[in-house]
């Protein structure tokens, strides 16, 4: 135990006192010897992500003691963005990814913890514990919740998933559907356990987590139902104590090459156009700088393999079934798109985890020679609109959809954006600016799903774009152009746009344009002044304060 993180907290006569209060726990002398092994999990019944991970920490806790060590289970928050979506409340969701790195520092640091597993689910928690684990830099193998099975709902063939219900709230806006036929939908399109069956943010953040090292094969994609899933908790909790053993740390792992890994899976399967926010804030943890950059330049050249929802018509389950996230990292190396020499929590190379995968089906993982696109699952697009950088998820666009030009109409806030599609008042030809609702101005940078299936269910379909500073969930598609830097709050040119003002993008030449002169804007910025802070007090108010940019993570400083 030489050197061990908890020697300080419990060897020796003067800590007989700790040793007093961990026995009036419960724990013996032997786990009392043995290395501490913190699992911090962000159990709520609340939500379906997050409603089993009390059981997998138990079995988390199962594969450490197996292997001799003490596990110490402790908990975090977690916010679900499909609860809180369009609400005041939604300003919380992404600064909670801070609080839980924030919180898990504390309870690791505090209690001397020697390794650590995390037990997360859903958007921001996962990320949020990744961001600890880097920081911490303590032996660590992190486990996801899984995803949800899709639903099926009596008299359908279709699968269902979160997308897809508010498409039928729509119908029965429209008068095509019966009360009790939008309850079947209801009761049925989201069956149970399981972050939502799509490539949403909660299901791209757990692959993202495979691929970057720090989980286990298989844990971006086993259904959260399946008793795989428990075994791989186990044995996560077994594996947690080889690291710690052999001092294997996340600084051993999260390597320029891995987050390079990340940014191409990413790319190849789709993933959610959170992931923006996400990795580059993972990096920060180790001292890498991520940028959206750093995706542009891999998307030109990364083809996109996978049509998942809610772009395509295939779920989670079905990459599962179709080899999972190995099998396609497998084609990534041998295409020359990977390195396979990175390190991973298995103690062996990403190559030498995927040697045996093997793609069972190609109409879900297509081979990299036939591509569902060629490149751009994920587009950051420039120009005098953003300066620094805007996204689309390019994988969940039509053909058709892929250059517009259309008239502005602005809002200051996405309650005044619903209010206006709710009346009507948007009409075909137009686009969508919703500003002040980026990082600093809203503050929190809430996510815009419920407005994007306002305006698909409104009859306009994916034919009005929407652009904003503000961030999308990962169930967007179509015309979503979201992240646009610098934000209107930072003094950034979405700030100076006016209604009727045109606006011109072209996805394949990653071009967003305002079609103003730039005198004119010029006059603009002359007159223009930032509103007042919309939070003056609490977590938010300090947030505004600290964040950085979406285009950095939206750290704090």
């Amino acid at each position: 135990m030489q050197g061990s993180k908890s020697c300080p907290h419990k060897e020796g006569p003067n800590r007989v006192s700790t040793r007093g209060l961990m026995k009036a726990a419960g724990f013996t002398s032997e786990e009392i010897a043995q290395p501490f092994v913190g699992i911090a999990c962000s159990w709520t019944d609340a939500f379906p992500g997050h409603n089993r991970l009390n059981q997998l920490a138990e079995d988390v806790a199962r594969g450490v003691i197996a292997r001799g060590g003490t596990p110490m289970i402790f908990h975090t928050i977690a916010i679900c963005d499909g609860y809180c979506g369009s609400t005041e409340g939604a300003k919380y969701s992404l600064p909670s990814r801070e609080v839980i790195c924030d919180s898990i520092e504390c309870e690791a640091a505090a209690h001397g913890f020697d390794a650590m597993v995390f037990v997360a689910a859903c958007d921001k928690i996962v990320p949020g514990m990744l961001m600890a684990a880097a920081r911490l830099n303590l032996p660590s193998v992190m486990v996801t919740g899984g995803p949800m099975l899709p639903g099926r709902v009596p008299g359908e063939e279709a699968l269902q998933n979160l997308s897809t219900i508010a498409q039928h709230a729509g119908r029965f806006s429209r008068g095509e559907i019966s009360a009790e036929r939008l309850m079947e939908y209801e009761d049925h399109c989201m069956p149970g356990s399981g972050c939502c069956a799509g490539m949403y943010t909660a299901n791209s953040m757990g692959c993202m987590a495979e691929v970057l090292g720090l989980a286990l094969p298989g844990n971006g994609t086993i259904p959260a139902v399946y008793a795989e899933r428990n075994r791989l908790a186990k044995e996560a909790g077994r594996q947690v104590m080889a690291l710690w053993r052999r001092q294997l740390l996340p600084s051993d792992i999260l390597t320029e090459a891995s987050f390079q890994n990340a940014i191409t899976m990413d790319l190849l399967i789709g993933c959610s156009t959170n992931t923006l926010l996400h990795l580059p804030a993972i990096a920060h943890e180790v001292g890498i700088r991520i940028t959206p950059d750093d995706f542009e330049e891999k998307g030109s050249k990364v083809p996109v393999v996978c049509s998942l929802a809610p772009g395509g018509a295939d779920h989670i389950v079905d990459l599962y079934e179709a080899g999972g996230v190995q099998a396609l990292m497998k084609e990534g190396i041998e295409g020359g798109l990977l390195d396979g020499g990175v390190m991973t929590v298995t103690g062996k190379t990403a190559g030498e985890n995927t040697a045996s995968a093997v793609v069972w089906n190609e109409k879900v993982i297509r081979p990299l020679d036939r591509p569902r696109l060629p490149n751009g699952g994920l587009c950051i697009l420039r120009g005098n609109l953003a300066p620094e950088g805007a996204v689309i998820k390019a994988a969940a666009l039509k053909a058709e959809d892929r250059r517009f030009t259309g008239r502005a109409r602005v809002f200051d806030s996405e309650a005044a954006g619903r209010t206006a599609v709710l009346n009507g008042e948007i009409h075909e030809g137009e686009v969508i600016v919703i500003r002040y609702e980026g990082p600093k101005g809203a503050p929190g940078m809430p996510e815009m799903a419920r407005l994007i299936t306002l305006i698909q269910s409104s009859g306009l379909g994916e034919r009005v774009p929407l652009l904003t500073d503000g961030r999308f969930s990962g169930i967007t598609r179509g015309g979503c152009i979201g992240h646009i830097c610098p934000e209107a709050a930072a003094g950034g040119p979405i700030a100076l746009v006016e209604d009727g003002d045109i606006i011109d993008y072209d996805i394949d030449q990653r071009r967003l344009s305002l079609l103003v002169e730039d005198a004119v804007l010029e006059e603009r910025r002359k007159r223009w002044s930032c509103p007042p802070p919309k939070v003056t007090r609490g977590y938010l108010a300090r947030y505004a304060r600290q964040v950085t940019s979406a285009a950095e993570g939206a750290v704090l400083r």
